[in-house]
C-alpha cells in the first residue's frame, strides 16, 4: 500500500474534511455541541464562504448530498441558482455581439443561502443562529490572512471592482499575510438574519424560513435587485422571490457492490458515473495501478464519458436528458468498445446514442446538437479555468454531508452594504441554441460543482468531491477507485498522483477546448509519461503536486464503524476528527 505524507485521521465517533483546516474546525465545534453531520456541514460550508471566498462566496452555489445513517433515501438540494427572467440569448447577441460579457451580467440567482438553509430545515437538528456561530466568529472578530486569502485580495479582480474593494481592501488596504482581517458587513448580514429568525413565530423551521426570506423576500433582496437594477444587471426582485432550491432524488450506479450518487444533469456529477459504469468493464487491478495502460484507459474513458456530459446534459427543466440511457450498462459495454487500447483519440470523441436504452422516447423538440459533425468546433484555449470548495462530514450516528459551494469573488460585484456578491455562474452557458446548455430565461447553467456520496450495503461509506472545474470528476474518479479497486487509504489515495484531460471544450466560457492534451503529475514514472506520448496523448508534465481537483474523503469501515479521513495537501486541507 503506498506510504501518505499524512496519515488518514481516524475517528470512532466522527470526521470533517474540508478545504480549509478552520473550516474543519468549525464542524467539529458543532458536532461537540450536539449537531449532526447536517448541521455541522452547513457551519463548515459558511466558514469556506468566509475563508475561501475565491473559490466560493455566500452568495454562489452549493450542491449538497445527504444520507441519513437510518437507511432512508439519499436526497440532494439543487443548490443553483436560475438565470434571470428578464436574460435571452437575443440580448446578447444584439448588445454584446454574442459575447457573454464578464460581471454583473453573467449573474444567476444567489443558491447557497438557501441551499444551506434548507439542509438545515431538512436533514439538521440545529437553528441558524447555532450553526453560523464559527462563521460569525471569523468575520466579526477577524481571521489570519493565508497565502490563498492573499491571493484573492490583492489582486485585480478585486481592485478594479469598487464595491469589492471596498470589502477585501478597505481604505485602499491590501491586508497583508498574517493580518487579522475582519468583514463587518458579512458579519452585520448574519446578525440580521439570526434577527430575522428569532423574531420568528413557530418553531425552528419557522425561523430558518424567516431567515431565508430576508435574503430572497425580504429588505436583504430588495437591496440586491436595487443594486443590480442601478449597475444595469438583469435581476429582478421578482426573481428572488419566485427562487427557491429543490430537495431532489440523486443519480445513482453500483459500481461492484458499491452505490455511488450525484446530483443530477443540472451539474457534471452523473458524469462520474458514467466514467465509472465504463471502467467497470476493466481489471484494473490486472493492469496495475498508475501504469501507462491503466491511466490510457481512464483517460480514454473519461473523454467518452465527458463527450456525453458535451452533447446530452442541461437543466432538465427544460432538456430531455436520457439520463437512464447513459448510464445502462449495456450502453457504457458500447463505449468502452471504443477505446483503442494502444491509441488516444485525438479530439473529443462523438458522443454516443443512449436513447436506444433509455425508457422514454426522444422528444422531436429535444435539442441534438453535438452529433452533427459539420457543427462548428469549439476554438483552441491556452487557459483551463477552475474554482471552487468542498466539504464532507459523517457524524456518530453514521450520517453523511457532501457539498460543493463555489463561486468565487471577483466574478461579480460585492453588493454594498451586504459583504458578499451574487452568483456569476451564467459563465457556464453556451449562447448556441442548439447546444441543451444554452441560455434561456430561468434555465439553470450546467453546473460543474458536484459532491458524490457512496454507500456499501445500504449505509454511508463515503462521501467525497473536491474543487478544479472540469478536473473535478477526473480527480474523484481516481481516488474512488484507488479506494474500491487498489484497497488505499483515503489519504494515501488523495496524495497518489493524477492525470487530467482537457479534450473537450471547457465549462467556463468561452468553452475553449485543448484536444488531446493530458496534464500528468511529475510524480507519474518518466516511462509510463513516454509511453502515453507514444500513444498519441499531448502529455503537460505538470508539478509533482498540481493545484487542480484537491479531493477531500472520508470512509466508515463497515465492520469496525471507524471513519478514515483524507484531506489534499495540494491545498489547505484538513481532516480532522474523534
Amino acid at each position: 500500500m503506498p506510504n501518505s505524507h499524512r496519515p488518514s485521521f481516524r475517528g470512532k465517533r466522527y470526521v470533517v474534511s474540508s478545504l480549509h483546516y478552520l473550516a474543519t474546525m468549525a464542524g467539529v465545534r458543532i458536532l461537540e455541541s450536539g449537531g449532526n453531520a447536517a448541521d455541522a456541514g452547513v457551519a463548515t460550508g459558511i466558514c469556506i464562504n468566509v475563508l475561501q471566498p475565491g473559490s466560493a462566496h455566500f452568495g454562489g452555489v452549493a450542491p449538497i448530498i445527504y444520507s441519513p445513517a437510518s437507511g432512508g433515501p439519499v436526497e440532494t438540494i439543487s443548490g443553483l441558482g436560475r438565470w434571470p427572467k428578464a436574460a435571452t440569448m437575443d440580448y446578447f447577441h444584439e448588445h454584446h455581439s454574442s459575447d457573454l460579457p464578464a460581471g454583473i451580467l453573467r449573474t444567476v440567482m444567489p443558491a447557497a443561502p438557501d441551499s444551506w438553509l434548507t439542509a438545515l430545515a431538512r436533514f439538521g437538528t440545529m437553528t441558524f443562529e447555532e450553526v453560523i456561530q464559527p462563521a460569525l466568529d471569523l468575520v466579526e472578530n477577524g481571521r489570519p490572512v493565508d497565502d490563498q486569502f492573499y491571493g484573492l485580495v490583492s489582486g485585480a479582480g478585486v481592485r478594479n471592482c469598487p464595491t469589492t474593494a471596498a470589502s477585501y481592501n478597505p481604505g485602499g488596504h491590501v491586508p497583508q499575510i498574517g493580518e487579522i482581517f475582519v468583514q463587518k458587513d458579512l458579519a452585520e448580514t448574519f446578525k440580521r438574519m439570526i434577527e430575522a429568525e428569532r423574531k420568528a413565530s413557530g418553531d425552528r423551521h419557522a425561523g430558518l424560513r424567516a431567515a431565508r426570506d430576508l435574503i430572497y423576500r425580504g429588505e436583504i433582496a430588495h437591496e440586491i435587485a436595487d443594486f443590480y437594477q442601478a449597475e444595469g444587471g438583469l435581476l429582478t426582485y421578482e426573481d428572488l422571490a419566485s427562487f427557491s432550491v429543490r430537495v431532489e432524488p440523486p443519480t445513482h450506479i453500483n459500481y461492484k457492490g458499491y452505490d455511488v450518487y450525484t446530483c443530477g444533469p443540472w451539474c457534471q456529477g452523473p458524469t462520474l458515473n458514467m466514467a465509472l459504469k465504463i471502467v467497470e468493464g476493466f481489471d484494473l487491478k490486472e493492469i496495475g495501478h498508475n501504469t501507462a495502460d491503466y491511466l490510457h484507459t481512464v483517460v480514454e474513458s473519461l473523454k467518452l464519458a465527458f463527450a456525453d456530459r458535451h452533447a446530452y446534459f442541461g437543466d432538465p427543466d427544460f432538456v430531455q436528458v436520457p439520463m437512464a440511457g447513459l448510464l445502462d450498462g449495456r450502453y457504457a459495454a458500447e463505449r468502452r468498445a471504443a477505446i483503442d487500447a494502444q491509441h488516444a483519440t485525438p479530439d473529443m470523441p462523438a458522443p454516443g446514442n443512449p436513447w436506444r436504452f433509455h425508457p422514454e422516447p426522444r422528444r422531436e423538440n429535444g435539442p441534438f446538437p453535438t452529433l452533427d459533425p459539420d457543427r462548428p468546433q469549439p476554438e483552441y484555449t491556452s487557459e483551463w479555468e477552475t474554482d471552487t470548495s468542498y466539504i464532507c462530514v459523517v457524524d456518530e450516528a453514521g450520517n453523511a454531508f457532501s457539498a460543493t459551494p463555489s463561486d468565487g469573488v471577483g466574478g461579480t460585484p460585492v453588493v454594498p452594504g451586504l459583504g458578499f456578491p451574487i452568483s456569476s455562474r451564467g459563465t457556464q452557458t453556451w449562447l448556441d441554441p442548439d447546444h441543451p446548455c444554452c441560455l434561456q430565461p430561468w434555465k439553470r447553467p450546467r453546473l460543474t460543482p458536484n459532491p458524490a456520496l457512496s454507500l456499501k450495503d445500504g449505509k454511508p461509506f463515503m462521501p467525497f468531491g473536491c474543487p478544479g472545474g472540469d478536473a473535478q470528476v477526473q480527480g474523484m474518479l481516481q481516488v474512488f477507485l484507488n479506494i474500491v479497486e487498489f484497497g488505499m487509504e483515503p489519504q494515501a489515495a488523495i496524495e497518489a498522483p493524477r492525470a487530467i484531460t482537457h479534450s473537450f471544450p471547457n465549462s467556463f466560457w468561452p468553452h475553449g477546448i485543448q484536444p488531446g492534451e493530458v496534464t500528468v503529475e511529475a510524480r507519474v514514472d518518466p516511462q509510463v509519461r513516454a509511453v502515453l506520448r507514444e500513444r498519441g496523448h499531448i502529455v503537460h508534465d505538470n508539478q509533482d503536486w498540481g493545484s487542480v481537483s484537491c479531493v477531500c474523503a472520508i470512509t466508515v469501515d463497515p465492520d469496525t464503524g471507524v471513519r478514515a479521513g483524507g484531506a489534499d495537501p495540494r491545498s489547505t486541507s484538513y481532516a480532522i476528527g474523534w
